[in-house]
């Protein structure tokens, strides 16, 4: 892979400007851009752009290309697919390649407990599902969520969603019923406390504060949360924080919903980030990743608790064979290829890279995260902390005009997400050019 990343033109490049022209002319305003990257192609851990630049990928596509652009094994199996047919509707019918990887799931999932899968189209429809079952096994109708959250835009999805007032704008009513309580972001705690001289008062004030004085726990379903805030910043608990979530959760006869949209399928060097805690939660949401990039949600749950009858919930594409297929087969490489291994190595070697020019940079103010899920969080200075958005959109986007295609969560956190099956001579490429990036930024005023 010698010679990547490779600028051909100073990008936008002419036919990209003149794609950019047409797409505002015909589609949604609603969407956000980080800056004009307009693809024809990618193959691994490398994007090409409609000029001939070269990008190394850094974001996976929004984090759903784990085993990286057109894995050959995950296209022939697209193909054979292809071939026979595809669609039938899992609703309705029966077809190998839902129950297939049904019962793959049900193996690299958490939990050594029997379990069934309902498989919709997205992540925010994992979600959905996942909040109806645990009403419907419940019978209980209130939900604790939490503060810059990300778990989807539908309605149901986005009365949980609390990263950015302009997701929810002017879209009331929600669905009622969810309370919000502070995530743990020890790096800027909304008590104004110090892990671990807290002795995790978060959790305390989830039961005194919440579940004791507004929000009855004998109605409350579950809760839902993300074992790593993905959109809200790459934004990792401290070590003891589920064990005591799952305690508190007991406590009350409350399930565990556990959104792991963005931060599955091998993307922390786990098959699911929640197992870095030892916690088997009663619902699993994943999506992005699963299918390398085809629409395909699966909401993964204790078997006891799936009980709902015919006809409760569905989904018309959910389980698409082509979708199905494509799934399997990014099961089986990570395996085979050992990715979570790789996760685990390269990520160890990039978080070393960024704690060593975090000592260094005045404006970088954390690094935090696992495996390949890491966040650089830009700041105006150490001292204060305050975030600096401009700064961090800057490094995203002259990082990219040098090669390097790589985004932002949170309000001001460089998110680090390439593919499981990045090499370190790309991670080393990508890596001087955010670096120097991140040095000639600090420099201007």
């Amino acid at each position: 892979m010698a010679g990547y990343p490779k600028i051909v033109v100073t990008p936008p490049g002419p036919k990209a400007r003149e794609l950019i022209k047409r797409d505002e002319r015909v589609i949604s305003p609603s969407y956000i851009r980080f800056y004009p990257l307009v693809v024809e192609s990618g193959k691994g851990c490398i994007v090409r752009d409609v000029d001939g630049n070269e990008y190394i990928d850094f974001n996976s596509g929004l984090v759903c290309l784990n085993v990286g652009q057109c894995h050959p094994k995950v296209v022939e199996a697209i193909k054979n697919q292809c071939e026979r047919f595809l669609h039938y509707s899992n609703t309705d019918f029966y077809y190998n390649e839902v129950v297939a990887l049904a019962e793959k799931l049900a193996e690299i999932a958490p939990g050594s407990f029997e379990k069934k899968t309902f498989f919709s189209s997205s992540g925010t429809e994992a979600v959905e599902a996942a909040v109806k079952l645990a009403k419907w096994h419940t019978r209980r109708h209130l939900f604790v969520g939490f503060v810059n959250a990300f778990h989807g835009r539908t309605i149901g999805a986005l009365s949980f969603t609390a990263s950015k007032p302009a997701q929810r704008r002017y879209f009331f009513p929600l669905m009622p019923g969810v309370t919000h309580v502070p995530y743990p972001y020890c790096y800027r705690c909304p008590f104004k406390q110090t892990h671990p001289d807290c002795q995790y008062w978060c959790i305390d004030f989830i039961d005194e504060y919440v579940l004791q004085k507004y929000t009855p726990p004998e109605d409350v379903a579950a809760i839902l949360f993300e074992p790593i805030q993905g959109e809200g910043g790459y934004i990792v608990p401290p070590p003891e924080y589920f064990q005591r979530l799952k305690k508190l959760a007991d406590k009350y006869g409350l399930l565990l919903i556990d959104d792991e949209v963005q931060s599955g399928m091998g993307r922390t060097g786990k098959w699911f980030a929640i197992e870095h805690w030892n916690i088997e939660p009663d619902i699993l949401c994943v999506a992005k990743a699963l299918a390398s990039g085809l629409p395909l949600g699966a909401t993964v749950a204790k078997a006891k608790i799936m009980d709902w009858t015919g006809g409760s919930h569905a989904s018309t594409f959910g389980g698409n064979p082509l979708s199905c297929a494509a799934a399997i087969a990014v099961i089986e490489v990570i395996k085979e290829e050992r990715l979570l291994e790789n996760a685990t190595k390269q990520g160890t070697h990039i978080f070393k890279r960024l704690e060593e020019l975090k000592e260094e940079s005045s404006i970088v103010g954390d690094v935090r995260g696992k495996g390949l899920m890491i966040g650089m969080e830009i700041v105006a200075n150490k001292e204060d902390k305050k975030p600096a958005p401009e700064k961090a959109n800057e490094i995203i986007l002259r990082s990219w005009r040098r090669g390097v295609a790589v985004i932002t969560c949170g309000v001001s956190t460089i998110r680090i997400a390439p593919p499981l099956n990045i090499t370190r001579e790309l991670v080393d490429s990508a890596l001087e050019i955010i670096t120097d990036v991140v040095r000639e930024v600090e420099k201007e005023k």
